[in-house]
């Protein structure tokens, strides 16, 4: 039995913060679907199992909840097995109802009760839908008394965290990393954490097919899972996602640094997919700060999506700096002066941080001739 293990597709969820490529990451959501029902047929794995948030809401368009299954329905060798999570639990008269009255592909099967289902010839799929946001007891511990027939492969589907291990997910109904053992599971698809996690050999999170946060995991990607017998099962990772997210430090105290880090950045592998995050810190001369922030620019416009963050980024004026300011002796006077408030150890940090952007702008309008 070869099946491919997915989770939190979040369809519909919204990206604010890339303006106008949000389109474009929203999209990506869909696209990892395609990715999914191909990497099914290239495996020769009959079943999709996604272990929970398919839509990013409860309520989304009639358009966002039907484009999903649409995506699905290009895929008719391939039957999907769909369980709401906390992010679209199964209410009355909810998401999912509508769903079902909508004349879904016949390739999809909605589990919105805990009861054993046969998916293929000696196989039981074991669902435990939520049906609100975070449910007081494990829902998997009906798992333990399912009927099914004698040698019956049992294979679970949840969505929350494991008992006594951080997964940092989102659902809060806890789940019994051994239920494997007390229910007699063959496997136990989970989905919640957003990063691909192996909890025991029979215990997976699949993590999301596309990224939608740093700190979580690089790439999407699904599980392949193939069982034989009572053998521990053989579970291997595929990358499913378009965009990559890296979060990046760089500790920047000499001026030189900035061309090396730049290189580096530039360096990264498939560079227009990337949507990166850079945490700097270091001291820089004003003319490597300005260098530095052309680089940004560049950099911004060569990837998918930049963000930095300069707070731990101090100045510290050179000579050249200085002398840079050159058009009366005014304006060298201030130039000097915030020079000194930023040297000064023992000024407030606010103080220093003021005189910092001020002579950064300063520097930035005689430079640049904004000036006149």
């Amino acid at each position: 039995m070869r099946f491919i293990h997915t989770a939190d597709w979040q369809i519909g969820k919204v990206f604010r913060r890339f303006g106008e490529r949000e389109a474009l990451f929203r999209q990506a959501r869909l696209d990892a679907i395609d990715a999914l029902g191909a990497l099914a047929m290239r495996e020769g794995a009959a079943h999709v199992l996604v272990a929970g948030d398919v839509y990013d809401m409860e309520t989304p368009l009639p358009a966002t909840r039907r484009a999903p299954l649409e995506r699905m329905r290009r895929f008719p060798h391939v039957t999907w097995h769909l369980l709401p999570g906390n992010h679209d639990p199964h209410r009355p008269n909810g998401l999912w109802d509508q769903i079902a009255a909508d004349d879904p592909p016949v390739n999809i099967r909605l589990h919105l009760s805990p009861e054993p289902t046969a998916i293929a010839d000696g196989v039981w799929l074991l669902p435990a839908p939520l049906t609100r946001k975070s449910a007081v007891d494990d829902l998997t511990t009906w798992m333990d008394r399912a009927p099914t027939p004698p040698g019956a492969v049992r294979i679970g589907l949840a969505h929350g965290s494991v008992q006594g291990f951080d997964s940092a997910g989102e659902a809060a109904n806890l789940i019994d990393p051994q239920r494997p053992e007390r229910a007699g599971l063959a496997y136990l698809a989970l989905g919640d954490w957003h990063r691909t996690l192996k909890i025991t050999p029979r215990v997976h999170y699949a993590g999301t097919p596309e990224p939608d946060r740093f700190d979580s995991q690089i790439a999407g990607k699904a599980l392949v899972v193939t069982l034989r017998g009572g053998a521990e099962p053989e579970v291997r990772e595929e990358i499913t996602g378009r965009y990559c997210w890296q979060r990046l430090r760089a500790d920047l105290q000499a001026d030189e640094a900035v061309a090396d880090e730049a290189a580096r950045w530039r360096a990264i592998e498939a560079l227009p997919q990337a949507v990166l995050r850079l945490d700097l810190t270091g001291t820089l001369s004003l003319a490597t700060r300005q260098e530095l922030e052309t680089t940004l620019e560049r950099l911004e416009a060569a990837c998918a999506h930049l963000e930095y963050d300069l707070a731990g980024l101090h100045l510290r004026p050179s000579r050249a700096d200085i002398e840079a300011i050159d058009f009366d002796g005014a304006l060298r006077q201030v130039a000097e002066e915030l020079g000194r408030r930023i040297d000064d150890a023992s000024a407030d940090p606010q103080a220093r941080a003021v005189a910092e952007a001020a002579l950064t702008r300063l520097y930035t309008l005689v430079t640049t001739g904004e000036r006149a």
